[in-house]
């Protein structure tokens, strides 16, 4: 069984528990990340979601996933490039925020979210089992999409996009 970091709010770590149960409507407050990366054209690497995810299937979203006990925001980032994207690139830590989204009636996230930046270039091959789709838009085309349709992309993403927006 996969397991979450448990935190406080203050990201201090209170130890583990299943995935699974952390993301129940009443789950528990973990740890999270998400990586945005860029390329040299100053575009952003939107993906969707596959079908198969439980909470906010086929939402566009960027790459994010979940630290391990003992696993640093970053390594956790790059290794999650190579299993969803088949690359990894070098990230640096931003900054992270707390959030909590209720998905339907089926489950919710409540994190303290990292977010991570990155740039690459190369090719990327996604992996049908996390990913349905992906496309680079450029940062501003992304918030006018975000305003016009927010229903189709993740609670997290739009979080993370406004606290850039407010630095």
């Amino acid at each position: 069984m996969e397991k979450v970091v448990v935190v406080n709010k203050k990201d201090q770590v209170l130890g583990e528990k299943e995935k699974a149960e952390a993301h129940k409507i009443k789950g528990a407050l973990h740890r999270g990340f998400m990586a945005l990366i860029f390329n040299e054209k100053g575009e952003i690497l939107l993906l969707k979601r596959s079908k198969k995810k439980k909470l906010w299937p086929l939402f566009w979203d960027s790459c994010c996933s979940h630290p391990g006990l003992g696993e640093s925001f970053l390594e956790a980032g790059e290794r999650r490039l190579k299993e969803e994207l088949d690359f990894t690139c070098k990230l640096k830590y931003v900054d992270k925020f707390y959030y909590r989204a209720i998905y339907k009636n089926i489950g919710s996230e409540e994190e303290i979210c990292a977010v991570l930046v990155g740039k690459y270039d190369g090719k990327i091959e996604p992996n049908p089992e996390e990913i349905a789709d992906f496309r680079w838009v450029r940062l501003e085309e992304l918030k006018k999409e975000i305003k016009e349709k927010p229903e189709i992309f993740t609670p997290w993403l739009k979080k993370a996009l406004s606290l850039r927006q407010e630095k």
